[in-house]
């Protein structure tokens, strides 16, 4: 049986601080982000380099409901 793969500690805390860069949420955490705007960008494209793949991420932690993961 094949084992599920585990978590990067290193990215999660990575994404649990980076922030938005420009736009209207410019200095929000990713993480903070409003689910609409994430959806928005899966749907326009995610930017390129390093903010597209948080971005993703974000997107899927959103969709499954896993926002609990980044609480303090």
């Amino acid at each position: 049986m094949c084992e599920a793969p585990q978590p990067d500690p290193v990215l999660f805390e990575k994404l649990s601080r980076m922030v938005m860069p420009f736009g209207k949420y410019k200095g929000s955490r990713l993480v903070d982000l409003p689910e609409p705007y994430v959806v928005w960008f899966k749907k326009q494209g995610f930017p390129r380099g390093e903010l597209g793949r948080m971005l993703e991420i974000v997107y899927t932690v959103k969709l499954n409901g896993l926002e609990y993961l980044f609480d303090a």
